[in-house]
């Protein structure tokens, strides 16, 4: 009998298709409408959701955490309160909708155009506040979009769709602008990337996800993995240094991508930091309890054990089976490389810190680019020093493209504590294999059209460029031409005949001619030529008046070579091997422009 089990998993994927179709090709329908609103019109939807989400903020983060069992219930209102305001806040202004920008002086217009519709991949670690950051961001570049949730947070997420759906309908957004997958599978969710109907890929999750974006066909913003490294300068303010390093690995128990993965420390600070670290939650581990904590923390995939993420430290040790300190926030294990042989120098996820000593700030520039390597490049790091010029070697020679300085790399890479473009999605650059090293925001999901006036004229078709005939019959280029080179009487060509065999060692001879008649000899003639050894050697006798005025040899000759010489009345030496283009054959040829060397 078949084995009926494998039947339903196999029927879901199917509806999962279906509906990742059926929702592409309705956002597509709503695309048309969206692009033809307004910039009052757009800005009224964005206003209307950022509203609606603002007053849901504490409800959405208690559904993620119950949900998917991760994180901090207070950090994730953070999150969500973070995109409600501050993503809104940056992105409320901006002009998405006809003229961005007149150049006068280049005269050109640049007029937005929306992207078309939008795939949105939204992860079980920061559900609904990127559920929320993407929506808002793609209609306000008019782009419709569908999300596909991640399945272990998909009821969270369909509730912030919902919420945010009703209130861009209530504002005038067409219906269907925000879809969502409620069967969710990774087939569907492959599909869904796959439709004709969708235009850009906004990708956030793991790296085999990311890499299905990238190779769905379309055009992806995706983002890697974070693995930031902290470097602690000997310049720094080292109680507020490990404030910062121990916040941002403990908000929301780690989860972001650009979340502190390991602290690089100089040895002249480092036991300063070390206790300032325990002061505030830090608890250094022995060898065997990070060894130990390594084989159930690390899969043998190199990834961090699912049911370890987002947990609290407590809850780690108590899972790995070590004895640490009530008021222990994070982990922290030192160690000596980075690599396959050092699996806790992996990003890990989670309130747990690989910790390393360096003599300087340049064998910390070093550290810090071998665990950039190990699974973070492009995304982010934070220096703590106060010695700008070391600051700026880091931002020089630094794989990273977010370098926060004396903050939290959890709230500086978001534009939460810095001035970078509030974002929940960081683009890691060629070095982390995206299109972008930005921080994503609507103009991302925008082409800009270019209007261009004529700046100078354009400059006439070149005589090359003209039909064959009209250059032939063009009397403004005889002129040019001397006649003698034009035409040749026939003892100047006898004299040129003479003197190219001359060249090659051959002489003319006599030859017998037999009267009518009588049949004697009779005069000489130029009939047969004769090889002569000795002029073999001679040298080529001066050339007629006609054909002195030459150049060297040439290998290659076009069509516009000919004219040059024909307006400049000269002739064109070919070499023994010279290419001659056709067109040049023929005008060259009907003008007697060439000689053979």
């Amino acid at each position: 009998m078949a084995d009926v089990s494998a039947a339903p998993p196999s029927d879901k994927d199917l509806a999962s298709i279906a509906e990742a179709r059926a929702l592409a090709r309705a956002a597509r329908l709503a695309q048309a409408q969206l692009a033809e609103l307004s910039q009052a019109q757009i800005d009224a939807i964005v206003d209307g959701m950022a509203a609606a989400v603002r007053s849901e903020v504490e409800a959405l983060a208690r559904m993620a955490r119950e949900e998917t069992g991760f994180g901090v219930y207070e950090d994730k209102i953070t999150k969500n309160r973070f995109v409600a305001e501050q993503v809104y806040e940056f992105i409320r202004p901006m002009k998405t909708v006809g003229v961005l920008r007149r150049d006068d002086t280049r005269k050109i217009i640049e007029i937005a155009e929306p992207f078309g519709v939008v795939a949105g991949i939204v992860p079980t670690t920061n559900p609904t506040s990127t559920a929320m950051y993407k929506i808002l961001i793609a209609l306000k570049a008019r782009c419709a979009i569908v999300l596909s949730p991640h399945p272990s947070a998909a009821r969270c997420i369909s509730r912030t769709a919902e919420i945010m759906a009703a209130a861009a309908a209530r504002a005038g957004a067409p219906a269907n602008s925000i879809g969502w997958m409620q069967t969710v599978t990774l087939e569907g969710t492959q599909e869904l990337m796959r439709q004709r109907e969708v235009a850009v890929i906004l990708a956030t999750g793991g790296l085999g996800l990311v890499r299905a974006a990238y190779s769905a066909g379309k055009p992806a913003y995706g983002v890697g993995p974070g693995n930031a490294p902290c470097y602690v300068h000997q310049s720094a303010d080292v109680p507020k240094a490990a404030r910062d390093i121990i916040l941002g690995k403990t908000f929301d128990n780690g989860l972001l991508c650009s979340s502190p993965n390991s602290i690089v420390a100089d040895r002249a600070i480092d036991q300063p930091l070390k206790a300032a670290l325990a002061a505030n939650g830090g608890h250094f581990l022995s060898a065997d309890d990070a060894q130990k904590l390594a084989g159930v923390l690390v899969t043998p995939q190199r990834l961090p054990n699912p049911a370890l993420v987002g947990r609290t430290a407590l809850e780690i040790a108590q899972a790995v089976g070590l004895t640490v300190p009530a008021g222990t926030r994070a982990l922290i294990a030192q160690l000596d490389g980075v690599g396959r042989d050092y699996p806790l120098s992996i990003e890990k996820l989670c309130p747990v810190l690989s910790y390393y000593v360096v003599d300087d700030w340049k064998a910390g520039c070093e550290r810090c680019k071998a665990i950039l390597r190990y699974g973070g490049m492009g995304h982010t790091m934070s220096v703590h020093a106060t010695d700008d010029d070391v600051v700026l070697q880091f931002g020089l020679h630094k794989p990273a493209f977010r370098i926060v300085v004396n903050t939290p790399t959890t709230h500086g890479s978001v534009g939460l504590t810095t001035g970078l473009d509030p974002a929940m999605t960081l683009g890691c650059g060629g070095y982390g294999g995206n299109i972008t090293s930005d921080n994503i925001s609507p103009m991302h999901l925008l082409n800009i059209k270019r209007v261009a006036y004529e700046l100078r004229p354009a400059p006439g078709p070149s005589p090359a460029a003209r039909p064959m005939a009209m250059a032939a019959a063009d009397s403004s280029l005889r002129p040019a031409v001397p006649e003698r080179v034009r035409t040749l009487d026939s003892s100047a060509l006898s004299a040129r005949i003479d003197g190219f065999l001359a060249s090659r060692g051959i002489t003319p001879a006599t030859t017998v001619v037999v009267g009518p008649a009588e049949g004697h000899v009779g005069g000489a003639a130029t009939s047969a030529p004769a090889l002569n050894p000795a002029a073999a050697a001679a040298p080529l006798p001066p050339a007629p008046l006609e054909v002195q005025n030459v150049g060297p040899a040439v290998d290659f000759v076009c069509e516009d070579d000919v004219r040059q010489a024909l307006r400049a009345g000269q002739r064109i030496r070919l070499a023994a091997r010279a290419i001659v283009t056709p067109a040049a054959r023929e005008l060259g040829d009907a003008n007697d422009v060439f000689v053979d060397a």
